[in-house]
Formats: C-alpha cells, sequence, structure tokens
C-alpha cells in the first residue's frame, strides 16, 4: 500500500524486451536506502517488486497484464519516473490509501498555468467516471492528487508549485498518457451498495 506521496524521481536506465514481459532498471537514491529484492516501489503508479538492486539502481519484471493495463510499456532509457516506497506503519499518511493497482490510463488534455499553481484536465476512460466527486482522491502516475471539477470524459486537478517540481506532472504535455487509480474506498462503497440493492430486491420479490 502506498500514500501518493512521491519520494523521488528516478530515472529509466534500461528496458529488456522479453516477449511477454519487460524487465526494467530504473537508477534511484532514496527509495534505495532501504530497499531488498521483494520490496515494493511503486513506478508512476505501478506496483512493482524489486528483483535486483545494485548501489544505484533496481530491477523489476513487469508481466504482460501489467504492459497492457499502464502506460509502463511506453517506458524508455532517460525517461523519468515518479517513485514511492510501500507505506510503513509509523509513517503518516500525508495523500490517501493507494494500492498500486492502475484502474486505467488517461492522457492530458491542457495545461492552464496561473501565478501561484497550475490547472491540468486529464481524459477519464468511461467505466471510471462514477468514482470521481469533485474535491474528491484520485492517483494520477502516483501522485496523490484532489479533483477540482470531475466530468463524465475528464476531470481537472490543479498542482501547486512542489508538485509541479517534485513529480512528473511538472512536464508532462498535452497528448502524454498518465496512470490513474480511483480511490478504492469508493470501489467498495458501490460493491456493498449493489449487493445490498440486490438483496432488497429478491426479499421484495419473494
Amino acid at each position: 500500500m502506498f500514500t501518493g506521496i512521491v519520494e523521488e524521481l528516478g530515472t529509466v536506465e534500461a528496458v529488456e524486451d522479453q516477449g511477454d514481459a519487460v524487465r526494467i532498471t530504473i537508477a534511484a537514491d532514496l527509495t534505495l536506502s532501504d530497499a531488498g529484492p521483494g520490496d515494493s516501489i511503486a513506478v508512476n503508479g505501478v506496483c512493482l517488486t524489486v528483483a535486483e538492486r545494485t548501489e544505484r539502481s533496481w530491477t523489476a519484471d513487469v508481466m504482460a497484464e501489467t504492459l497492457a493495463k499502464t502506460s509502463t510499456g511506453r517506458l524508455r532509457a532517460g525517461d523519468r519516473v515518479n517513485l514511492e516506497r510501500a507505506v510503513t506503519a509509523e509513517k503518516r499518511l500525508g495523500g490517501h490509501i493507494v494500492q498500486g493497482h492502475v484502474d486505467g490510463v488517461g492522457e492530458v488534455v491542457a495545461r492552464t498555468p496561473s501565478e501561484h499553481w497550475e490547472v491540468v484536465e486529464i481524459t477519464l476512460p468511461a467505466d471510471l467516471a462514477r468514482y470521481l466527486v469533485d474535491k474528491g482522491s484520485i492517483t494520477v502516475d502516483g501522485t496523490s492528487l484532489t479533483v477540482v471539477e470531475a466530468g463524465e470524459s475528464s476531470f481537472t486537478v490543479s498542482l501547486i508549485p512542489e508538485t509541479l517540481a517534485r513529480t512528473t506532472l511538472g512536464f508532462r504535455a498535452a497528448g502524454d498518457p498518465v496512470n490513474l487509480e480511483v480511490d478504492v474506498l469508493a470501489k467498495h462503497v458501490e460493491k456493498l451498495v449493489r449487493a445490498y440493492t440486490r438483496a432488497d430486491n429478491e426479499k421484495q420479490e419473494n
């Protein structure tokens, strides 16, 4: 589990094509300080497992399912990526509950800068629209953000200077893909309501 508070920007060193999978090697500093084989690190919001590590980089295996459902398959050597280690029990939950399980891929539509922040509009897969509400939470490339306006096909977020400087969202351009993870609590509520409604309907029919 993660919080959506990006710890550092890493750099992709190599991407090895293995046919139905890839091996990605990422150079990092802070996230490697206590990481070992088997540990989880979120890369642009995708939970990956450390397979190997050196003093300055780590390697992860990425399966076909992840490549198909996220933007990870588009990474190339030299790309910068958002990194976050899995949360520990004593860590502050500065963002919101993030699983590192991407629900879909959006696309940056437009950026509107102002003096102290920047508004970014991102497309939203139709099947995810019901989980977003104004002032609710959304994870974009592993970054916990607050939704400004939630539409049926897109949403907007406001990025403060800290976010612009410390994450990939500072340089994502129109047309760039971004990984999206909706609030898991909204999905649990939906499932419970559906189960309750179905049980209630069945009771009335009987």
